[in-house]
């Protein structure tokens, strides 16, 4: 009974969530999925086009959860999907979506684009303008890159920043938010990678400050935290031993006969060595002085900076050595506390996700091994085999050159004879 309270207690608030976020789009890819995404004919005359399988992958945390898996080692891969089209002014825009890269990659993206304008589905490529483009790019064990790029008057523009994606074999979501005021967060499985604005972290605008090239440093500006200490007057001057002022002349001194009474030598507390030049801390030290930032007269500010064209599409486009990616979760939004509960609600089957990859490692591996082991036999082998012909030519030369040898041996006792 008191649960039930709650939960009406709860219920108003619950709905005005609802009615006050949007989700503008969401892809599970569950059944019907095909009837909402195209796949692209871009480069299929020149054989180089790969295709999309819809699968839960080799090791999934729910194999009743499937995505859609890059399908074509050395190939490029472009899909997309249609959306009623939107725009991110005056609200929050998330982009999320999840990856796992089953396949040793080697080269290749796995980012997602959204797309403004009328977009011939059939012909999307790489050369299809974009409005945003975020996800992960791998070649090598150099290039991890995590990328976000915006497109801002016909002209695209990367994030300024270096971040790196995850490299292993598990689901991973990346997650953008674009806020109203141009700041942004990127997210790698609900835990935030990043944030900053757009007017500092993309070369979009000219900065809003600059150094004032005509500035000079005052005259009395001291910029040295350490001076040398000056010697004391009088520092070489005092003496290493003074007298004991408590020594007393004994009673029995006789001063005839034992000379003037002097009192012994102690050390001088006073004594510091002979004087070492040394540093010490500058009390007029103000600082490094560094020139000042000054208004930007270029700087013309664009209260739409983080506005993006009206988005018409969502789109994968990328090209992989080797495939395997697995795609999957897309969603498009305005409220960052519903993609977290999307991120989490995969997540609960995350333990046995790793469990199902650690598993097929261990086949992987053995079938490995037990390929290694045919390898080496089938080498013995044939080492065998290259020894034992060796063998039996050496034997037929060597009976060869004993039948020249008797031969002409003979011919020579008949001569003889």
């Amino acid at each position: 009974m008191a649960k039930l309270k709650v939960l009406q207690l709860l219920l108003p608030f619950l709905l005005f969530w609802l009615s006050a976020s949007e989700i503008i789009f969401e892809e599970r890819f569950e059944d019907g999925w095909q009837s909402r995404w195209v796949r692209s004919d871009w480069k299929k005359s020149e054989g180089k086009a790969g295709s999309f399988k819809h699968t839960a992958g080799k090791w999934p945390g729910d194999p009743d959860d499937k995505g859609i898996q890059t399908n074509n080692d050395a190939s490029h891969f472009a899909i997309s999907a249609k959306l009623d089209e939107f725009t991110n002014k005056n609200r929050t825009l998330v982009l999320q979506y999840s990856i796992r890269f089953e396949q040793e990659i080697e080269c290749g993206g796995g980012y997602i684009k959204l797309l403004s304008g009328f977009v011939n589905q059939k012909k999307f490529g790489g050369d299809t303008p974009y409005s945003l483009m975020f996800g992960p790019d791998i070649c090598g064990s150099q290039t991890k890159k995590l990328h976000v790029i915006h497109s801002y008057q016909g002209q695209n523009y990367p994030l300024k920043k270096e971040l790196e994606c995850e490299t292993d074999k598990l689901t991973h979501f990346y997650t953008f938010i674009l806020r109203p005021d141009a700041t942004y967060s990127i997210l790698i499985d609900n835990r935030e990678r990043d944030s900053g604005s757009m007017y500092t972290d993309w070369d979009i605008l000219p900065p809003r400050k600059i150094k004032d090239v005509n500035a000079k440093k005052p005259a009395d500006w001291d910029d040295r935290e350490y001076i040398e200490d000056v010697k004391p007057e009088g520092y070489d001057s005092i003496p290493k031993e003074i007298p004991d002022p408590n020594a007393k002349q004994p009673d029995n001194w006789d001063e005839e006969e034992d000379g003037v009474w002097k009192p012994p030598k102690i050390p001088n507390p006073d004594y510091k060595g002979p004087w070492k030049r040394k540093k010490v801390k500058n009390p007029n030290y103000k600082g490094k002085w560094k020139i000042p930032y000054i208004d930007n007269p270029e700087f013309e500010d664009d209260p739409d900076l983080y506005v993006l064209k009206p988005i018409k599409y969502v789109g994968i486009e990328v090209w992989q050595v080797k495939a395997g990616s697995l795609f999957d979760n897309v969603l498009i939004c305005d409220d960052p506390s519903y993609a977290k509960q999307v991120v989490e609600e995969v997540f609960a089957h995350r333990e046995a996700e790793k469990e199902a990859f650690e598993e097929a490692e261990k086949v992987r591996k053995a079938q490995e091994e037990e390929e290694s082991r045919r390898a080496r036999e089938e080498g013995e082998r044939r080492r065998r085999e290259r020894g034992y012909d060796r063998r039996h030519r050496d034997r037929e030369r060597y009976r060869d050159r004993y039948k020249r040898y008797r031969r002409d041996y003979m011919d020579d006792y008949h001569d003889e004879l």
